[in-house]
């Protein structure tokens, strides 16, 4: 099964909201985007989240909130990750607060000035209440944990909410749907031979031009963004099967068996087969 790059989250309550406890084989995730507000809690091990090129440290039982349409990657070492990921529809939620889509939140561990890590631990004590709700079990679980994640909302808008007006990079329209074609694209023919003229084609760019967005505003070059995809779904096959290492490299696109091992030592800090014989 490929990783969902993008994902229109479909399963909202009538109030915008979905709450996901999840269990997944760790790896790197590669970019992607939800068109949703996304709040993740990580439950074990801790998660390397970038966003817009930066890389951010998210320990265990921390708190990161990622905009709609914002371009992200995570990155577990734990073989399993266990999370709690919760999505907002911010156009549902704009009986709570009419100006919400003129508000960007600015809330990942380590960024927030000194003077708010108060009501950082105070948001991040509403996703653990959520945890321990959740272990209970109740009938009357969704009715509660909606609650807890609206408060969660109230103090996130208080404290960490900035005025998409005031912000000195206004987003780029046309740049964020160039990087959507390049990640959909990828993701639909990474298992293919991909032609660097043909995704510069579909942006209309030329090689070179398309070659320095790509690392202007993914931080990477596009090899390195390809391989990352191809490697990660790698990753995810070398767990759900027994079928030899050559096999799943070819069948995921790589062609040069030196490059593939290297390119895997360099994202995993482990070879192909250590990643089945475990720690």
């Amino acid at each position: 099964m490929q990783h969902p790059y993008h994902k229109t989250i479909r399963s909202l309550s009538p109030m915008g909201i979905l709450i996901r406890f999840a269990t997944t084989p760790g790896g790197y995730f590669p970019l992607h985007w939800h068109e949703e507000l996304e709040l993740l809690y990580p439950l074990n091990g801790e998660i390397t989240l970038r966003i817009a090129g930066e890389n951010h440290l998210l320990p265990q039982r921390t708190l990161a909130v990622i905009d709609p349409c914002q371009i992200h990657s995570t990155y577990c070492r734990n073989k399993t990750s266990m999370f709690l990921n919760i999505h907002l529809s911010k156009r549902l939620l704009e009986n709570y607060l009419p100006d919400i889509s003129l508000r960007q939140l600015h809330c990942l561990p380590g960024c927030a000035d000194e003077s708010l890590l108060p009501e950082y631990r105070e948001v991040c004590s509403f996703a653990e209440e959520l945890v321990l709700l959740y272990m209970k079990d109740t009938p009357v679980f969704m009715m509660e944990a909606e609650g807890i994640v609206l408060q969660l909302l109230a103090h996130l808008f208080r404290n960490f909410s900035v005025n998409a007006a005031n912000l000195s990079a206004p987003v780029d329209i046309l740049t964020m749907e160039r990087i959507r074609t390049i990640i959909t694209y990828t993701e639909e023919h990474f298992r293919e031979t991909v032609s660097l003229g043909d995704v510069a084609a579909r942006l209309g760019l030329g090689k070179e031009s398309f070659c320095r967005f790509v690392k202007k505003n993914m931080g990477m070059s596009y090899l390195n963004y390809l391989n990352e995809v191809r490697l990660s779904h790698v990753y995810k096959a070398l767990l759900d099967s027994d079928t030899p290492v050559g096999e799943i490299m070819a069948s995921n696109g790589f062609t040069n068996q030196k490059l593939f091992n290297r390119a895997f030592k360099e994202l995993y800090g482990q070879t192909p087969s250590s990643v089945r014989r475990g720690p």
